[in-house]
């Protein structure tokens, strides 16, 4: 009954009408977003959190909530139209979706997609009020030496599953730890790497480091790129309604991709991929029109779309209950708590009980507006394909440079801004993941401080990380999430040699 009373007391918060214009926007930037492609969730968050440095933190938090949402629901978009999937989740969506375009059913493939995203986010939404204070109540028994475990277990599965290469995924932590070294000890009192700068005695800030990353790096990019393949945009062709056959086959997809997509993303190395392809395979092995895949079957967008939404409140599972980002928007979402000096995990949820519950409630509402926004606007989202890419990549350097001006005005900030951009910029360039060095500068310094206090209540003794059966067992998971993708990758080649 205390979820009850806490989710009514949320959705009392949530109602008010600020937080309602702020979740409007939210979804619907978001969607804006996610309708163009290579620029993700991650990446309009990154450019609002310097906009929204003076702004009401749990309006701001609604907002970027919304954002989230209506990403991963606007990726589908271009996917079935124009065959490029917004978001690198709506992937699997776009092998059948883009098929139905084709065949004049773009509009029933909009449908499914949009109606197994609101089912799909209400299901999980109701999952995550549920699990969120369970979790709690077992994150509350947590001492400094677990904690630092359980930010190793973040540290690892953050960079071994993002991009192609563990390596350059390590590699990519260690630049973003690197980086939260910077700054006065909080211990000693000194000043570390800032070089006799006085502007870096307060550390690099996390919203210089993502708009610098994320944004300018993105721009830098796309602009480097100078030959296109133009891509071809289906038109919406007939009714956007489903039949009554189309209904019949979708709602079991939509419910087995809520099943895929909400567990997985709330695992800490989940991520919204692996269940979208999960979902498409499964509905391909138990469909009864076999002969429809990859022609075009209903049920491949239902499936991977559904799981894909879920996923999203998966995610927020374990960044509001422990404060560990799952993936790139939620790195940039823990970002935003820090902003307003929130830092989000058991204690959240005693000290800002208003904020969080009314966080959550406002992704029922989040999930309505969507369905209410999005089938009505495709004709919206589908001229927004037609702006010229200098145009849009040109506002996104201005906004990102007046949103950090506007944050903390100083030559060092904006120029720090340029050097993380031109960074951001080598990264994508060669392939290296930008979500794990954001990841390694809001997590790195509270790692720090953990095993410092662990360290001190154990007079220095290095093993009393192993001596408490919770952080044994998450450094074992670490260890063993370390060590797989080469060992996978040694299993392959030798398989190929052998072959």
């Amino acid at each position: 009954m205390d979820t009850f009373a806490a989710l009514a007391h949320g959705m009392a918060v949530a109602v008010q009408p600020m937080n309602l214009l702020y979740a409007l926007i939210g979804v619907f930037l978001g969607t804006a977003v996610g309708v163009l492609p290579g620029i993700g969730p991650a990446l309009t968050v990154a450019l609002l959190l310097p906009v929204t440095y003076k702004l009401d933190p749990g309006g701001s938090l609604i907002m970027f909530a919304g954002i989230y949402y209506g990403g991963m629901y606007g990726g589908s978009t271009t996917a079935i139209l124009i065959n490029t999937p917004g978001e690198s989740a709506s992937m699997a969506t776009a092998l059948e979706g883009n098929k139905m375009a084709k065949a004049g059913r773009g509009g029933p493939a909009l449908a499914t997609s949009a109606i197994g995203s609101f089912v799909a986010g209400t299901i999980a939404t109701i999952g995550l009020a549920f699990l969120a204070p369970w979790l709690v109540d077992f994150a509350v028994r947590f001492g400094p030496e677990d904690y630092f475990a359980l930010m190793c277990v973040a540290f690892v599965t953050v960079s071994a599953t993002f991009g192609d290469s563990p390596v350059r995924g390590l590699t990519s932590l260690f630049i973003g730890l690197t980086l939260g070294l910077v700054g006065i000890d909080k211990l000693t009192g000194q000043a570390r790497l800032a070089f006799g700068v006085p502007e870096l005695l307060d550390g690099v800030e996390v919203t210089t480091l993502a708009v610098g990353l994320f944004a300018v790096g993105e721009a830098l990019y796309v602009a480097s790129r100078r030959h296109h393949t133009e891509e071809k945009l289906e038109p919406v062709r007939g009714s956007l309604w489903m039949t009554r056959e189309d209904w019949k086959r979708s709602w079991k997809p939509w419910l087995r991709g809520t099943m895929f997509g909400f567990p997985i993303g709330a695992l800490p190395a989940g991520g919204a991929e692996i269940p979208t392809f999960l979902s498409y395979s499964t509905e391909k092995r138990l469909t009864n029109h076999p002969e429809e895949f990859g022609k075009g079957a209903i049920e491949g967008v239902a499936g991977p779309e559904a799981a894909n939404n879920a996923s999203a409140a998966g995610t927020l599972v374990p960044l509001l209950t422990l404060g560990l980002p799952t993936s790139a928007t939620a790195a940039m979402m823990l970002a935003g708590f820090q902003q307003y000096g929130l830092n989000p995990g058991p204690l959240l949820f005693a000290e800002r009980p208003d904020l969080v519950w009314g966080l959550i409630a406002s992704l029922f509402i989040a999930n309505m507006m969507l369905l209410v926004l999005n089938l009505p606007l495709v004709g919206l989202w589908v001229r927004l394909l037609a702006i010229p890419q200098p145009w849009l990549y040109a506002g996104i350097l201005v906004f990102a440079t007046m949103g950090t001006i506007a944050a903390k005005p100083s030559v060092v900030e904006l120029s720090m801004l340029a050097g993380f951009g031109v960074l951001g910029f080598l990264m994508r360039r060669f392939d290296f993941p930008i979500a794990p060095v954001v990841v390694g500068l809001i997590l790195g310094p509270i790692a720090e401080s953990q095993l410092r206090r662990a360290l001190a209540i154990s007079l220095g003794d290095p093993m009393t990380l192993l001596q408490s059966p919770i952080s044994a067992t998450l450094l074992g998971v670490a260890l063993i999430a370390l060590l797989a993708p080469f060992v996978l990758k040694g299993l392959g080649r030798f398989k190929a040699n052998e072959d």
